[in-house]
């Protein structure tokens, strides 16, 4: 079920040339696809399409190893389609030519063309439209598969014209029954004691071509005793995470992590903090979003959370990696258990609502200086009570434009140093009714 990277045309190796334990794998019908049931149940789209025999454009969008070129490939042997493919890495226009006239001609031959293109989003918007015009005319059937969202990546046009099917890792339970197929092709079972094969499967981290390589390299070893997990990590190494900086992973654990700090979660917090740390991210970027949680999602509820983000950065920056990371560990911790409030938040935005739609009202003029005798003559500063010489220091004045109804924009929730904060709101409305009394 993993994919491959052939070329269209290639030779096909002889029968009897040693094939990896991945492609000698590789299911013939789509009921043998491990995995995948939300496309491929009874009741899911791939299922519902073939059964109409509407097979229409598809993009396919996953992780690797998870079985989207076997796909591809059996949807175009269940529709008799010709199955050609590409890889946009390598792929430009003159490629592109060839296969759209190669299209063309089978279609007046009365046989059509099932195009999977692998990694469809490293093609440009130019090369991206290219595809429409066949697409809308029947001449073939665009299969693409992306590991990258594709509502980022790709062109409104194709994806208006193609149903995005996503595609997901492999649960351990799916790994299993890939590891027993695997046992049975090879007519050997792994000589793995329980903790080291539960090990091995979770090393591939769900991706299912990964798995196969660990288990023919196990296979290779030729044991004659089944090996713990202490002398298998010592012969494997762990796999790297999957994680793209630039990419949908990124925004994904990004918002995991915020979220969490959000929910008052720390342990799922500093999970994701650590899971970005582990894929390279850019601690300062860390330390950036983690400031914002502070200012957008805890507030004055506890002024002091962004303090705590800003020393955490500039420790940081004094320590650098890896010793660094712990205070910014730390100041995720300190936000997650933080009482949150965005009223701030939401005042500053209906502030700025306000003021876009009031346009250019002036101020009162009781609160301008009057620099000039013109000023003076005009109004400026006429009526204006300073607040040091009022009673309580607090003189009710309106400080809004004349004739605007006075908005309340900020609302303090009851929890942590807001609480206190609606204690002086609600302290200075009561005296603002007593001065207009």
């Amino acid at each position: 079920m993993m994919d491959l990277f052939d070329t269209p045309g290639e030779e096909l190796p002889a029968s009897d040339a040693p094939r990896p334990l991945a492609d000698r794998l590789r299911p013939r019908l789509l009921a043998d696809v491990i995995g995948q049931r939300q496309i491929l149940g009874p009741e899911a789209p791939l299922t519902v399409m073939l059964k109409a025999n509407a097979l229409g454009s598809i993009i396919f969008w996953g992780p690797p190893g998870v079985g989207k070129t076997t796909i591809a490939r059996l949807l175009a042997e269940e529709t008799d389609l010709k199955f050609v493919q590409i890889s946009a890495i390598f792929s430009g226009v003159p490629e592109l030519r060839k296969v759209f006239q190669a299209a063309q001609n089978r279609r007046d031959n009365g046989q059509g063309t099932l195009l999977f293109v692998d990694e469809i989003h490293r093609f440009n918007k130019a090369q991206q439209d290219s595809f429409l015009p066949l697409m809308e005319d029947g001449t073939l059937v665009l299969v693409g598969a992306t590991t990258e969202n594709p509502s980022f990546e790709l062109n409104a046009a194709v994806l208006s014209r193609a149903q995005v099917l996503v595609l997901e890792r492999l649960s351990v339970d799916e790994l299993e029954l890939l590891a027993q197929r695997a046992e049975t092709e090879a007519g050997r079972v792994l000589p793995l004691e329980a903790g080291a094969r539960r090990a091995v499967l979770e090393m591939a981290d769900g991706d299912g071509r990964s798995l196969l390589n660990l288990i023919e390299q196990i296979l290779a070893w030729d044991l004659q005793s089944p090996i713990d997990q202490s002398t298998l990590s010592t012969r494997l190494m762990r796999r790297a995470a999957v994680y793209d900086k630039s990419g949908d992973s990124h925004y994904n654990l990004i918002s995991a992590l915020h979220k969490s700090i959000r929910g008052s979660d720390p342990d799922a917090a500093l999970y994701w903090f650590a899971r970005m740390v582990q894929g390279g991210e850019d601690p300062r970027y860390l330390a950036r979003r983690l400031t914002r949680m502070a200012v957008e999602d805890i507030g004055l509820a506890d002024p002091q959370a962004q303090d705590v983000c800003l020393q955490s950065w500039q420790t940081y920056e004094r320590l650098g990696s890896p010793e660094g990371e712990l205070a910014l560990a730390q100041a995720v911790t300190y936000l997650a258990l933080a009482p949150k409030s965005n009223a701030a938040y939401v005042a500053y935005k209906a502030a700025l609502r306000e003021a876009k739609h009031t346009g250019s009202q002036p101020p009162p003029k009781h609160i301008l200086n009057a620099a000039t005798g013109l000023m003076k003559d005009q109004g400026y500063g006429d009526g204006y009570a300073y607040d040091h010489d009022a009673e309580d220091g607090f003189s009710g004045q309106n400080y809004f434009p004349e004739g605007m109804e006075r908005p309340e924009y900020y609302a303090p929730v009851e929890r942590g140093f807001e609480r206190e904060l609606r204690k002086r709101l609600a302290y200075f409305e009561k005296l603002r009714n007593r001065r207009k009394g």
